[in-house]
């Protein structure tokens, strides 16, 4: 493997970028701040829900990967021959030593402690001596693996409050299911009747083999698949989505039943207590590293 460096202004990245993945033969191009670590070096992409402060860096650092140098070679020549690439520069041309990229990229995911003893574990690490409940998860399409913040809040609640709620669990909905951690982990903490919805099928299916790889009922399935009345509703998406289904999701709580929201930022407390008032009253039960876990208890009727 050869990999090709480029040094490209704001303007051009984005040309040079697609020419060198559809046109040159590169088998994958990645971006990168060529001011990083400097004076000059700025922020390119915002707060979740924000939309990003600016399309590109000031100057980039383009890294093209090609199987030979032949190859690399040759995508520089026709690349800065073109009349659009007068301010392209070639930073160098290295090969890439071989190297065992699983065995790499599975060394960069340990398992992740909820509780002393509730741990999510990659299939290939051993469960830690003391973890009496487990997660087996690896890597995948779909969001959720138990390193973000609010995917460990969320199943941090589920955790705490089993011993008391558990035995009331008897339909559950993790709305936004991604990989299906959270449904994954309030099963193995006694939950059933459990439905995980989301409007990406290639979730959906992640859902499932990670349901089976662990043991574990429960129907996944598209958000249309939602209905009825839970003891326990979760939801880790983002605020504005949240905003969007305070009625729908407030509707789905049984009497007595309790809803559980994150992928709020603690900035955006008010505006989801604002938004859920009509129909609950949602508090901060969690937060980390500038996340926030809402909550709201729906009383029985008198």
């Amino acid at each position: 493997m050869v990999e090709l460096l480029l040094l490209a202004p704001e303007d051009s990245v984005e040309t040079v970028s697609d020419a060198l993945s559809f046109e040159l033969g590169a088998l994958s191009v990645s971006v990168e701040d060529a001011d990083a670590d400097t004076g000059a070096e700025h922020a390119l992409f915002g707060e979740p829900g924000l939309p990003a402060p600016r399309g590109g860096w000031q100057r980039s650092v383009l890294r093209a990967l090609f199987a030979s140098e032949e190859e690399a070679t040759e995508a520089a020549t026709l690349l800065l021959s073109q009349d659009w690439a007068g301010q392209v520069h070639v930073q160098a041309l290295a090969a890439v030593p071989d190297q065992d990229w699983v065995r790499l990229t599975q060394s960069q995911f340990a398992p992740v402690d909820i509780t002393p003893s509730f741990w999510i574990v990659p299939s290939w690490h051993e469960a830690p001596a003391a973890a009496t409940r487990v997660i087996r998860l690896d890597p995948g399409l779909a969001f959720g693996t138990g390193t973000h913040p609010t995917t460990r809040m969320c199943l941090r609640w589920i955790a705490r409050h089993a011993p008391q709620r558990a035995s009331t669990w008897q339909r559950v909905l993790d709305y936004g299911c991604g990989s299906g951690i959270l449904a994954i982990g309030a099963a193995l903490h006694g939950a059933c009747g459990i439905d995980a919805v989301d409007i990406d099928p290639a979730a959906v299916e992640s859902t499932r083999s990670n349901a089976i790889a662990n043991g574990v009922a429960l129907n996944a399935a598209l958000p249309d698949a939602a209905s009825g009345a839970y003891a326990l509703v979760l939801a880790n998406i983002l605020a504005t989505p949240l905003k969007l289904l305070a009625p729908l999701l407030c509707g789905l709580v049984a009497p007595g039943g309790d809803l559980v929201l994150a992928g709020i930022l603690e900035r955006q407390a008010d505006e989801l207590e604002q938004a859920y008032a009509p129909w609950c009253t949602l508090e901060v039960a969690d937060h980390e590293d500038g996340w926030i876990l809402m909550t709201a208890h729906k009383d029985p009727p008198p």
